[in-house]
């Protein structure tokens, strides 16, 4: 009998007008228990309130997702600001509204939705549900969904929005974050991710369609609704034969003795490399069979991020010494990024920057299509591009090679979006690239993708394998050529917001007010371009000729001794992040010389303008 009484007294708590003292809080937690229908995120919700945990409940309850520069990512669980079944039917629901007044013939042109392989039992919120939720929205309002029946990677989205004509798509993915984390990936009708104003717009649409409509929660629809289709074998298919533009030497591939061993970091890419590796001629990598399966806990690896290096790249390495594989290559999670590491003669494993595959990318990239140009082809309409953040070195191929490098925002959404300018202008562009990780060679896709790349570096090394030459080693003929580039990237873990805002106002007001800093400790400055503010000293009009991005910070300084460094905040973690570079002309070949400057520099850096001995920074243990 008292069990009895006590759980009417929580159920009249929870059904009664809310008294926190908080009237937008109040109002957040009755939205939250009606509109809610998953058990498990309704219950935690719940369980704050009966605790009396305000603070939480503020925290979970009274904010939303932002767009950054992978769309919308946050921890899943309950809440207005995480990823959850309520928010992504509010996401998409704002979707519909804003598609629909963008296009007249959405209902017949519809919307495609992928996902990876993420989920948490505890929110039972999984990747593949949240995208039949995504689905279930749109197939309700009469638009149909392309939605793939299996896990695929991230660029089948976009390849998929571009070959179905669709007028939009979603891929469910937080790639390689946290296993805590999902996201909501947006792409626009030309294949590319979303950029201002879209993304704005369609936040202020999904604010306008918070309550979930009549059917966005049927799930079912995605097994019963005849506009319900499977664009797996499709897109899969068409996808694999595009990759044949980007492969040059196929007999080659199929006789070489090199091995190489694959890791898919416990998410999509296993079946799409194996494929890949066959469309180019090769036998199939070795697969690390601890990581080959998708497991969302990722329980092998301290972090889902082959950007991390040897740390998280150990079983893949013992297995490549064990089967006699020089070359490892590693998709992240969600196979829109790729690292690759190389045996050496000595023994040890030379893991490659994100950087120093661009490096040789683009000489691969370039040296291809000299070799295969029809005739009347102009190198002055070939282009590459990179990230601002990213090495300067296909700046320094394209000044000798005579084609032309462009630098963008940071975010592939920036490179997508000019390739397409491009393209429209009768250009070609042969490799695009971020520093991490993030490559994309040839514009089938107009995203990263670790599946293409990850053949592509197969085929050059078998390449360079048929004149006993090793990556490493063409990577110092390419810096031998075109001048050395040395850079180191790092971070430091910050979650004070005002700790960061204040770490960038004092560098835009150093010596005295509205005055960047002239030097940094004994280093000199030549230019200072500040993204967030549209400053740049080094224009006439002192105006920034990227665009002005006012939600993050980002500061490049340009040194007297040739070294570029950014300071900037990450759009998808609690980072401050330094990207510093020494660009160095061909002439100049002493590496030793060159990286103790940069150490120097970049200590100058830390100890000047970050000044971590004085702020709540921390830093990673494995970093700096």
């Amino acid at each position: 009998m008292a069990e009895n009484t006590e759980g009417d007294l929580n159920s009249n708590l929870l059904h009664a007008p809310y008294h926190t003292g908080d009237p937008q809080l109040d109002t957040a937690i009755g939205q939250w228990l009606r509109w809610d229908k998953n058990p498990k995120t309704k219950e935690q919700i719940e369980n704050l309130l009966r605790n009396g945990m305000n603070k939480e409940l503020r925290d979970r309850l009274c904010c939303r997702m932002t767009f950054g520069t992978a769309g919308l990512r946050s921890a899943m669980g309950a809440g207005f600001c995480y990823i959850n079944d309520l928010t992504v039917i509010q996401s998409t629901q704002g979707m519909y509204k804003y598609l629909e007044r963008c296009f007249s013939d959405f209902k017949q042109r519809g919307f495609v939705v992928g996902y990876d392989t993420r989920g948490q039992v505890t929110s039972s919120c999984s990747s593949q549900r949240l995208a039949k939720l995504t689905a279930a929205v749109l197939l309700a309002k009469d638009v149909p969904v392309y939605l793939f029946s299996r896990y695929v990677p991230t660029p089948f989205v976009p390849y998929a929005v571009q070959k179905l004509k669709a007028v939009a798509g979603v891929m469910i993915t937080a790639s390689h974050n946290r296993k805590e984390d999902n996201g909501y990936k947006v792409y626009w009708e030309t294949g590319a991710q979303i950029t201002s104003p879209h993304d704005k717009e369609i936040l202020k649409c999904i604010e306008e369609c918070v309550e979930p409509w009549n059917g966005s929660w049927n799930d079912n629809l995605v097994d019963t609704s005849p506009l319900k289709r499977d664009p797996l074998q499709d897109i899969c298919r068409r996808y694999m034969e595009d990759l044949k533009k980007i492969c040059f030497y196929r007999e080659l591939n199929s006789k070489t003795t090199l091995k190489f061993v694959h890791t898919s970091f416990h998410g999509v890419g296993h079946d799409y490399v194996q494929l890949a590796f066959k469309v180019f001629g090769f036998k199939p990598p070795i697969p690390v069979p601890e990581q080959k399966d998708p497991d969302p806990d990722f329980s092998t690896v301290k972090c889902p991020n082959p950007e991390e290096g040897e740390s998280v790249l150990e079983l893949s390495l013992r297995l490549a010494e064990k089967e006699n594989a020089r070359i490892v290559l590693a998709t992240d999670p969600d196979a829109d990024r790729l690292a690759a590491a190389e045996l050496q003669e000595n023994g040890s494993w030379k893991v490659f920057t994100g950087n120093e595959l661009a490096a040789l990318f683009g000489w691969w990239m370039f040296d291809c299509w000299k070799k295969n140009k029809s005739r009347n082809a102009d190198v002055k309409n070939v282009y590459m591009l990179a990230t601002t953040v990213s090495s300067k070195i296909l700046k320094a191929i394209a000044l000798k090679e005579g084609f032309h490098f462009e630098e963008t925002l940071p975010g592939f959404k920036w490179i997508g979006s000019r390739i397409i300018d491009l393209l429209e202008n009768g250009k070609e562009v042969l490799f695009a690239f971020e520093e991490s990780i993030g490559f994309l060679c040839g514009t089938s896709v107009l995203d990263k993708d670790g599946v293409s790349a990850a053949v592509v570096v197969a085929e050059m090394a078998s390449y360079l394998e048929t004149m006993n030459i090793t990556l490493k080693q063409q990577l110092v003929k390419v810096y031998e050529k075109y001048g050395y580039h040395i850079s180191k990237t790092s971070y430091f873990l910050c979650y004070e917001p005002s700790t960061i805002k204040s770490i960038f106002e004092r560098l835009r007001n150093f010596d005295s007010p509205k005055e960047y800093p002239k030097f940094c400790g004994t280093f000199a400055i030549l230019h200072v371009r500040d993204i967030t503010t549209g400053y740049d000293s080094s224009q006439p009009n002192k105006k920034s000729v990227l665009p002005v991005s006012k939600n993050s910070q980002m500061i490049t300084f340009t040194f007297q001794n040739g070294c570029v460094a950014t300071l900037r905040t990450s759009g998808t973690e609690p980072k401050i992040k330094y990207y510093a570079e020494m660009c160095a002309s061909p002439d100049q070949s002493d590496t030793a010389l060159l990286e103790e400057e940069l150490k120097k520099l970049i200590d100058a850096l830390i100890e000047n303008f970050l000044q971590p001995s004085f702020l709540v920074l921390r830093e990673p243990k494995h970093k700096i």
